[in-house]
């Protein structure tokens, strides 16, 4: 059990997304992330560090390990209520600032009332043209399950994401309920391993929302192990949105309180 504490600490995109944030409080917790391994060096370093866009400059800028990707969230996060040209502005200057990885949302002003082609052209565009800018930039899309509710939505969404260029497709906001569920995972696995079976492409899984414990470690890494296999159980295919989550499975670990992050 400890070794998948272990791991999914390294799984986790250690996230703030408040609107209190400011450049200092982003730099203190980009501080943290450098300190770290002078007090837990037996222990990985998150994924990346998830912040709105305008701080992608300062968590690049501050971090010393450049395998801490700088994520942003992007295209209007959260609601996605906005005209594409912003979304495109956004997503791409945060690029151009340093995001390694940029999480949108599935535009449900388009989904809910069955505009799959226009909601896809919407993750195709943002995909375009913020791999204009960097090649190598991740884009995840946020399919916010709770809103979809039935599972052959959440099946045309993940498939949607999936086709439209998402190198990843993730649960929820966390800024609505339900978020991440068990059910919605094993849902959007079972897309990855059937486009994968079709195409070849490996498209990762990330669970957010409403995920804290230890506990909620173990059972979305083994529903990622027993759908997809050990071959997604690493960053590159697997993430973990939940900032919370670190310190617990810190203290899981370590077999007292820890409030490190």
């Amino acid at each position: 059990m400890k070794e998948i504490y272990r791991e999914a600490l390294g799984l986790i995109d250690l996230t703030s997304l408040n609107p209190t944030d400011t450049p200092s409080k982003i730099e203190a917790m980009v501080r943290k992330v450098n300190d770290f391994h002078n007090v837990y060096p037996q222990y990985p370093l998150p994924a990346s560090i998830c912040v709105f866009p305008n701080f992608a400059s300062v968590v690049k800028n501050t971090r010393n390990d450049a395998d801490v990707h700088v994520t942003v969230v992007g295209g209007c996060f959260p609601a996605s209520q906005s005209p594409l040209e912003v979304k495109l502005l956004e997503c791409t200057t945060a690029v151009a600032e340093g995001a390694d990885e940029v999480d949108i949302v599935l535009a449900l002003n388009a989904f809910m009332e069955h505009r799959y082609d226009a909601a896809g052209n919407e993750i195709a565009q943002i995909g375009k043209a913020i791999r204009a800018v960097n090649p190598d930039v991740h884009l995840k899309v946020i399919l916010e399950t709770g809103a979809l509710k039935e599972k052959a939505l959440i099946e045309d969404a993940s498939y949607l994401a999936m086709e439209s260029g998402a190198d990843f497709i993730k649960t929820s906001t966390g800024k609505m309920q339900p978020a991440a569920t068990p059910e919605a995972a094993q849902i959007m696995c079972g897309c990855i391993k059937e486009y994968f079976a079709k195409t070849g492409t490996m498209v990762g899984f990330k669970p957010a929302g409403g995920i804290a414990t230890a506990d909620d470690a173990v059972l979305y890494y083994n529903i990622v192990k027993d759908i997809l296999g050990p071959k997604w159980l690493n960053k590159r295919y697997f993430r973990f949105g939940a900032s919370r989550m670190a310190n617990n499975l810190l203290t899981a670990l370590e077999g007292t309180e820890v409030k490190y992050y």
